[in-house]
C-alpha cells in the first residue's frame, strides 16, 4: 500500500493552534502520516544566510532566512504534545531534523523509529551519519542531486549502518560499506529514496517523473516521489509509476504569509490527492493478465461464435461462402475457422444458426 504523507513542514507559522488543525487535517484526509520540520534557527542558518528566491517571492518580505526560520519554530513541549495528539487520532507523527540537537530530540525524546533525510542535507555527510548511526528507517529526498552524489550518500548511511568496530568515517570507507554485501541489506532493510525537485512550485516541465525509476534501477530500493508541484496530478502520476511513497506540502490556507503556503495543497485538495492515489493503486492491480470478475458476465455478450452466413445442409462442406461470425459468443469459438473449412457438416443450420 502507498503511504502519503501529509507534509506540514512550517506552515503552522510558529502556532501552537494552527499546527493541531494541520494535524486534524491531515487525518480528516486519510493520509498515513502527518509531517513537520524540527530545527532551531540559530543551529540551522548563519545569521546572514539569504533567503532562497523563492521564499522571497511567496513570502513577500525580503529579510535573511534566521529572521524568516526564527519565526518557525516549534518548541520542543508542542511537538510532545502533537505526537501524543497524533497518536490518539491513529495517524503517524513524522519529522524532519535539521540539527543534531533536533535530531537527538526526535530520536531520544520523542523516539521516533522513522527519519526524513531532506534534500537540502543530503551533501551533508556528517549530519547523514548521525542519521544512520541511530538505526533508524530512512526516508532519503534527493532533490537538487546527481546520481553520484545520491550513491554518496547512501555509502555514509550503508557505513553508519554497518560498522560498529570504530572505522573511521571516510570517503573511501563509505564507498567500500556501499559496495558491501552487509552495507546493500542494510539499505535494502532501511532505506527510501524519494525523487523531488526542489522549487516551489516546481515548474512541470522540470520535475522529469521518470527520473523516480532511475533510482530505481540504479540503487534497488524502495523509492517515492516528495512533490512540490502545483496541484495533484503529478503525485497520481508518481502512484501509476510505482511510488511506494507520496510526500505533499499542504496548508489549511495558500493565502496565509508563509514561504511554503503557496505550493501546497489546501485540505479539499489533500482529501481529492488522497482519494485519486487509493483508486490509482486499486486500479494497478495485481499484474496478471485475465478476465476479472465483472468482465466474465459480459463474455459471451461482447464476443463473436462461428455461425453459418447461409443455410447449410448435411454434409455440405464448410466454406468463407457458408461461414461467418456474430454475436453472441456461447457457440463455437472464431479460433477454429480453419479447422472447419473444408469439413462436412453434420447437422443442417439455418441462416445466422449458431455453428
Amino acid at each position: 500500500m502507498v503511504k502519503i504523507i501529509a507534509e506540514a513542514g512550517v506552515n503552522h507559522n510558529g502556532s501552537k493552534d494552527l499546527a493541531f488543525k494541520l494535524v486534524d487535517a491531515a487525518h480528516a484526509a486519510g493520509v498515513d502520516i502527518v509531517k513537520f520540520q524540527t530545527f532551531k534557527a540559530k543551529n540551522l542558518v548563519t545569521k546572514s544566510a539569504e533567503q532562497a528566491e523563492y521564499q522571497t517571492r511567496n513570502t513577500g518580505v525580503a529579510e535573511s532566512q534566521f529572521e524568516m526560520l526564527s519565526r518557525l519554530e516549534l518548541d520542543y513541549e508542542t511537538h510532545q504534545e502533537l505526537i501524543a495528539y497524533c497518536a490518539e487520532l491513529g495517524i503517524e507523527f513524522l519529522s524532519t531534523a535539521f540539527d543534531i540537537e533536533s535530531l537527538q530530540f526526535l530520536v531520544n525524546d520523542l523516539k521516533l523509529k522513522t527519519l526524513k533525510i531532506p534534500s537540502g542535507e543530503l551533501t551533508n555527510a556528517p549530519f547523514v551519519l548521525d542519521h544512520a548511526r541511530t538505526g533508524c528507517d530512512l526516508i532519503v529526498s534527493t532533490g537538487m542531486a546527481s546520481l553520484a552524489e545520491v550513491e554518496a550518500t547512501l555509502g555514509v548511511i550503508a557505513f553508519g549502518l554497518t560498522t560498529t568496530d570504530g572505522s573511521k568515517p571516510s570517503e573511501q570507507n563509505f564507498a567500500a560499506a556501499y559496495i558491501s554485501e552487509a552495507g546493500q541489506a542494510a539499505l535494502k532493510s532501511k532505506v527510501t529514496l524519494l525523487h523531488c525537485t526542489t522549487e516551489y512550485p516546481a515548474p512541470i516541465n522540470e520535475i522529469n517523473l521518470n527520473a523516480m525509476q532511475t533510482l530505481a534501477s540504479a540503487f534497488k530500493l524502495t523509492v517515492g516521489y516528495s512533490d512540490h508541484s502545483a496541484g495533484i496530478t503529478i503525485p497520481i502520476a508518481a502512484t501509476a509509476l510505482g511510488a511506494q511513497l507520496i510526500e505533499k506540502h499542504f496548508t489549511l490556507d495558500k493565502t496565509l504569509p508563509g514561504p511554503d503556503h503557496k505550493a501546497s495543497l489546501e485540505p479539499d485538495e489533500l482529501i481529492a490527492m488522497v482519494k485519486a492515489i487509493r483508486d490509482v493503486e486499486q486500479a494497478l492491480g495485481n499484474g496478471v493478465k485475465g478476465p476479472q470478475p465483472s468482465e466474465i458476465k459480459n463474455k459471451p455478450i461482447a464476443r463473436k461464435s462461428l455461425v453459418a452466413a447461409k443455410n447449410i445442409k448435411y454434409g455440405d462442406l464448410f466454406s468463407s461462402e457458408n461461414l461467418t461470425t456474430k454475436r453472441p459468443g456461447t457457440g463455437l469459438n472464431p479460433m477454429k475457422y480453419w479447422d472447419l473449412l473444408g469439413q462436412s457438416s453434420l447437422q443442417d443450420y439455418k441462416e445466422d444458426e449458431i455453428i
